[in-house]
């Protein structure tokens, strides 16, 4: 049986998905049943019988941060995709970010050492690759710099540094690094907020732009990789490095709107973040932008897709095929 953590997020869905329409036996665990109806919908995107393949899963109720009712989660488990995580680039998150991200993944590694699990495949991010060199291709080697990094990145680090603690332990294990996921289903967080913000035909597009791949890229990756003889290495995945203006280029009109033309500032940004920060700490709101996120947004991040191409004679699919597919659903939505 196959353990997939965070099955009720867009990739641990789409990874769902596709193992149980491949005929494997598989257990997600999830927080709440409100939770699994998202699944149902991202099932609905590829099936006209979603509720069918939602049932063949083994839901169990378990939060990956409570090891006390985690042991049960592994009983009969052979292979683990870890997916789970929490995603905020809010410094007031970094307690709660720390305890998911980097002692959830402590706990996964411990109970796959205990269980004997065959091989742990691990969703990191490129927010774990090191800081980006301009003019150049950041690659699974760049040096970790943690001054330059979100509190997002860090623990997706450090929780890296927990799954090769547990190779050297001897757990078999592959890290994948996913630049931006495009895929459909989650509208109002991660790539999905693209498509929200650009069916509102804004005027406005953020600066820079960083690395972009599909929701079937990662699936199709990840699956590879556990199947192969491959272990103990890591892996970017991005199809392609993109300015955020032409993601919305290539988004607004298949959504029926222009796209925005006005390219934010830096002085905007600037005082964006300072009038965020002063809300949050006044008002208790959110943070939405941090300084270490304005930064970033000032250029464009490349990565390189190298190292999974040659090692898996991989073949990334078409990105903008992708975008179409999830405008479509998109617009099922409205």
């Amino acid at each position: 049986m196959i353990l997939v953590t965070g099955g009720t997020g867009l990739i641990g869905s789409h990874l769902l998905f596709h193992l149980i329409t491949n005929g494997n036996s598989v257990r997600s665990n999830y927080r709440t049943k409100a939770s699994i109806e998202k699944v149902h919908k991202v099932f609905g995107y590829y099936t006209d019988d979603p509720s069918h393949l939602i049932e063949q899963i083994d839901w169990v109720q378990a939060d990956i941060a409570d090891l006390g009712g985690l042991d049960s989660l592994f009983d009969g488990i052979e292979y683990v995709y870890h997916c789970a995580a929490l995603i905020s680039f809010d410094p007031k998150d970094f307690k709660i970010l720390e305890r998911t991200n980097v002692e959830g993944t402590g706990n996964v590694v411990n109970l796959s050492l205990k269980h004997g699990i065959k091989k742990l495949c691990y969703v990191s991010s490129i927010a774990a690759i090191g800081p980006i060199i301009k003019g150049k291709e950041s690659t699974e080697e760049n040096e970790w710099n943690e001054a330059k990094a979100s509190v997002y990145g860090i623990t997706k680090y450090e929780a890296e540094l927990e799954v090769w603690r547990g190779s050297q332990e001897g757990l078999s294990i592959v890290i994948i690094n996913p630049g931006v996921v495009i895929g459909p289903g989650f509208w109002k967080s991660g790539s999905g907020t693209f498509f929200s913000y650009a069916s509102k035909g804004k005027k406005y597009f953020i600066p820079g732009g960083t690395g972009f791949v599909t929701i079937n890229d990662v699936i199709n990756a990840m699956a590879k990789l556990m199947d192969s003889n491959i272990q103990t290495e890591r892996f970017i995945l991005v199809n392609q490095n993109m300015t955020y203006e032409k993601l919305f280029q290539k988004i607004a009109p298949k959504l029926g709107v222009a796209p925005p033309t006005k390219k934010v500032s830096k002085f905007m940004l600037e005082c964006f973040w300072r009038w965020d920060w002063v809300r949050s700490n006044i008002f208790g709101k959110r943070r939405k932008l941090s300084r270490a996120m304005a930064n970033g947004l000032y250029h464009q991040e490349n990565y390189s897709n190298q190292k999974i191409k040659s090692r898996l004679d991989f073949t990334f699919e078409d990105l903008d095929k992708s975008i179409v597919f999830c405008c479509d659903k998109f617009m099922e939505k409205v």
